[in-house]
């Protein structure tokens, strides 16, 4: 085996307090991908794994999901917020078995049930009604008078996902800031700003996921009973090999749709403002050339990557760049890091709308692709669209606010001072 050319405690790419502090730690991928791009982690307070920050092995693990299995752990948590023995003793305690923590067969079975819902063709058929809650979002802006200022995170960028989302799960309109307070809190679970009072963050997350699954058994519930043309009802009346969809993966269905469904879009448009306002050069070509939204769209999917980390379990012993991954040993693939991978992207720390080839890993790859990949690049498109149309400048209006996450990644507050065209 290969030395090790980075001490395994010496970059910090894990802790939620690094992200709060300063966004993406990207200074600590680019070492380890030059010195270390499989890099054995042992950070307090969390297992040890192994960080990799290449494309090339992003994608490799990926492809082989006989290998490096999803379940049992989706995701690497802190023992801040990972359950307990006591926790996992509980019969009471609210699970998730959703497509992120599933393998195959149960993998392709449950993601066929909602996949039509996402395909190209069926989220063409909202762009029309995305339009038209782009717009109403910029209009609320302009009641308040041609120029103005706002938190583009809480007043715009949350917005549009949360009611895309919304609808097309049948959700009421009066039950989406409900919703998005739970999101907030459990995703931002070790978040001072989101965490409930006197919890600690793995309570919080808890009480989180208590709430959310009792939403979603009543609007389960009420689709039984009288169904509709909407997700929910497709979800709530499912059967799999005859039978109904057990609870918890039927609830934890639920979650994924609601929460993933805004939560990343939402980091994707204030990160791509924010992308924006940093290179004001790539402003105003968007605002003179309006066709370049696609590609703005892709570029800041890749600059923002909100979806940070996902874990991998080895199921066998495995040769990877010249190390030996025993079996039960932790991957953590980190997007970010492959989305700036200088063997596969020119110039990667420059933000270009025009960008290509552009094949970033932000929705996966593999079998686990991200399948509201149409929905998300379509809001995009269309929400900058309409900000390079109406907006006829913008600029800070304070400092930008990171959440303390290293899960899902992004700006929770941009102050913003505009002035519509």
């Amino acid at each position: 085996m290969a030395a090790a050319a980075v001490a395994p405690d010496a970059v910090d790419v894990i802790r939620p307090e690094t992200y709060a502090a300063g966004g993406y730690p990207h200074e600590g991928w680019a070492r380890l991908r030059r010195e270390d791009p499989l890099h054995r982690c042992e950070i307090p307070g969390f297992d040890p794994f192994w960080a990799v920050t290449k494309h090339a092995d992003v994608v490799a693990v990926s492809k082989r999901p006989d290998r490096f299995v999803n379940a049992p752990r989706m995701m690497m948590m802190g023992n801040a917020v990972r359950p307990t023995a006591a926790d996992l003793a509980d019969p009471n305690r609210p699970r998730l078995r959703m497509l992120l923590n599933m393998d195959n067969p149960d993998h392709r079975r449950y993601r066929k049930l909602a996949f039509g819902w996402f395909t190209p063709r069926s989220v063409r058929r909202l762009e029309a009604r995305i339009g038209a809650i782009a717009d109403g979002l910029v209009d609320d802006l302009a009641e308040r008078g041609r120029t103005g200022t706002c938190d583009f995170v809480t007043e715009v960028a949350g917005r549009l996902p949360l009611k895309v989302i919304a609808e097309i799960l049948g959700m009421p309109e009066e039950d989406e800031d409900r919703v998005l307070q739970l999101s907030n809190q459990g995703i931002g679970a070790q978040d001072p700003e989101f965490q409930v009072a006197g919890q600690s963050a793995r309570e919080s997350r808890r009480a989180a996921l208590v709430s959310l699954f009792a939403y979603f058994s009543k609007l389960v519930e009420d689709r039984r009973a009288s169904p509709r043309d909407d997700l929910a009802s497709v979800l709530a009346n499912a059967r799999l090999g005859g039978e109904p969809l057990p609870m918890v993966e039927l609830l934890s269905y639920f979650g994924l749709i609601a929460v993933a469904g805004h939560e990343t879009t939402r980091n994707a448009t204030s990160g791509g403002l924010a992308a924006f306002l940093d290179h004001p050069d790539q402003w105003r070509r968007l605002r003179e050339d309006p066709s370049l939204v696609a590609g703005a769209a892709e570029e800041i999917v890749r600059w923002t990557s909100p979806v940070i980390q996902f874990t991998r379990t080895a199921t066998q012993d495995f040769e990877l760049r010249d190390r030996r991954l025993r079996a039960g040993e932790l991957l953590v693939l980190f997007y970010p890091s492959a989305n700036r991978d200088e063997e596969v992207f020119g110039d990667p720390e420059a933000f270009r709308i025009d960008r290509k080839p552009n094949p970033h890993l932000a929705f996966g790859i593999g079998e686990h692709f991200c399948m509201g990949a149409n929905l998300a690049r379509l809001e995009l498109r269309v929400m900058f669209d309409r900000l390079a149309r109406r907006l006829a400048r913008v600029e800070p209006a304070g400092p930008r606010e990171w959440l303390a996450s290293s899960f899902v990644g992004g700006i929770k507050h941009l102050p913003i001072r505009y002035e519509l065209a």
